[in-house]
């Protein structure tokens, strides 16, 4: 999709929108707002701070730079 950001182009401090599955229930997914961060144990790399945790920004996940974007893939890709 067009409008998702390029994980490679996000900078510390970025907000993002990004659609989450709870790892308890997989069938369940929703978007949430995250920031982007150094990562604390891998400081050349960024991650992704949710959930009050850190999440190691990788190359195929997809970010969002506003909610409704996010919602628009969310609604295309989960609801029939």
């Amino acid at each position: 999709m067009d409008n998702m950001v390029d994980p490679t182009e996000v900078n510390i401090g970025d907000e993002v929108y990004v659609i989450y599955r709870n790892p308890h229930t997989p069938t369940v997914a929703n978007i949430k707002q995250a920031e982007v961060v150094p990562h604390p144990h891998q400081p050349d790399n960024k991650a992704l701070f949710l959930h009050d945790s850190f999440h190691l920004i990788e190359e195929n996940d997809a970010l969002f730079s506003n909610q409704q974007e996010a919602q628009a893939f969310f609604n295309e890709m989960f609801q029939d």
